[in-house]
């Protein structure tokens, strides 16, 4: 429902959050800080832990702009999903709808297929992404408890940590798993301003110096796999009822916050490593991760500790998110294929069993997973697919003369620029492939 203002002015606005009390007639919708939040949350995941690994060889200042540059990228994707959902609410009369049904009402069904293979890979990769590091970590602490030091075999903390995290999920009822993932992202929150306090005192004026801009294009990648949130977007404007200055205000700062601690820790974590240190344990690796020296005790115990913690928790509650987005995805399609749901067993199997396996085969995997969901998935969800959508609602709504509520300034230049930068990350990729 619309509301109408007395002079008869049109204001894009639902009021979907509507519900009887008894006699009296409630309407609570969402807040912006509840819809910030969100956003927030769910930008600051395991992305997080691959930033300083890439961004070390182009130096600070790059990584900085580099940064600043994907955030803008996604926030004008963020407010382009945020206006087709917006007009495919109002033209379906729906009070909500996801981000795979906004493109299928959209592009049709081979959109919808495009979309839904691209948000498979997606998940499939960054949950092989987050089992070899995460179990990484895991076999690292058992080995430390246990004093057998390089002695355990990789697939035991990844086995381990699917066992575990995975275990606790498919016992556990739904409000037990939320209470620990608060609990998780309090640990993570904690231990974050933790070690940049501690790695406040490591920091190397030196290491502002360094630059290299070619090196910075092997970067964006990553960089785009730890900004993405779009998978949520529509949820922000279900929330908000259709509220075009709170969506923007929430899709604004959920982004920006997330912003401000990568540069935090970018900038921090890059400063606290020495060119010794680089040198001394880079030999013969592809990518040299910085965290996993500072995790080794390289630039003091008690810092090792705290980025191991942090490291770990912020794995756990992307590894959470992750799995409960796989699953729903699987229960719609055995809804659809079936006429019926599927039981506990097998969708949790056919969710962990396949990244486990493939993290077991090929544990040095967690770099190559994120840079893979970077160029191809997050740039077809996140910069092909939503210019395509706003390009065809709006030339749809224009030919029909009906309203159309725009949040991106800039028309088909905006759009076409969207698409240019997508095509150019997935282009490199390519030809990186056949280079090496």
């Amino acid at each position: 429902m619309k509301a109408v203002l007395k002079d008869s002015e049109q204001v894009t606005r639902f009021f979907s959050h509507l519900q009887f009390d008894g006699n009296k007639l409630n309407h609570q919708p969402g807040s912006v800080l509840g819809s910030t939040a969100l956003i927030a949350g769910t930008t600051v995941g395991a992305g997080i832990l691959a930033l300083p690994a890439v961004t070390l060889p182009s130096g600070i200042l790059p990584s900085t702009f580099g940064l600043i540059a994907v955030w803008l990228y996604a926030l004008i994707s963020g407010l382009l999903i945020a206006e087709v959902t917006l007009n495919t609410m109002r033209l379906e009369g729906r009070p909500s709808i996801g981000l795979l049904g906004v493109v299928e009402k959209t592009l049709g069904k081979l959109g919808a297929r495009v979309a839904s293979s691209a948000y498979l890979f997606m998940h499939y990769a960054l949950l092989v992404a987050y089992i070899t590091q995460g179990g990484e970590i895991l076999g690292t602490a058992i080995a430390n408890l246990w004093g057998v030091q390089n002695l355990l075999p990789t697939w035991v903390g990844t086995t381990a940590f699917t066992l575990i995290f995975g275990g606790v999920m498919y016992v556990g009822r739904e409000k037990f798993i939320e209470k620990l993932n608060s609990a998780f992202v309090a640990i993570v929150i904690v231990s974050f301003l933790g070690l940049l306090l501690l790695a406040g005192g490591q920091v190397k004026s030196s290491q502002f110096l360094t630059q290299n801009w070619s090196a910075l294009g092997s970067a964006v990648s990553v960089m785009c796999v730890a900004m993405f949130y779009q998978n949520i977007v529509p949820v922000v404007v279900t929330q908000l009822e259709g509220d075009v200055s709170k969506i923007r205000r929430s899709i604004f700062i959920g982004s920006l916050i997330p912003l401000i601690m990568f540069l935090a820790w970018n900038a921090v974590i890059l400063a606290s490593v020495s060119p010794d240190m680089v040198n001394n344990t880079s030999v013969g690796k592809t990518v040299f991760d910085p965290l996993q020296i500072l995790r080794a005790g390289g630039a003091g115990e008690w810092l090792g500790v705290l980025v191991s913690v942090f490291s770990e928790f912020a794995i756990v509650t992307s590894f959470i998110g992750f799995v409960y987005g796989l699953l729903d995805l699987f229960k719609d399609i055995f809804v659809i294929a079936q006429g019926k749901g599927s039981t506990r067993l097998p969708l949790y199997s056919l969710v962990l069993f396949p990244p486990m396996t493939l993290g077991t085969l090929n544990p040095s995997i967690f770099f190559t997973a994120l840079d893979y969901t970077g160029t191809f998935s997050i740039s077809v969800l996140g910069g092909i697919i939503p210019a395509l959508m706003t390009w065809k609602q709006r030339q749809e709504q224009k030919n029909s003369n009906s309203i159309h509520q725009s949040l991106v300034p800039g028309g088909k230049l905006t759009l076409m620029a969207m698409i240019a930068v997508a095509l150019v990350l997935m282009i490199r990729q390519v030809m990186s492939i056949y280079t090496n």
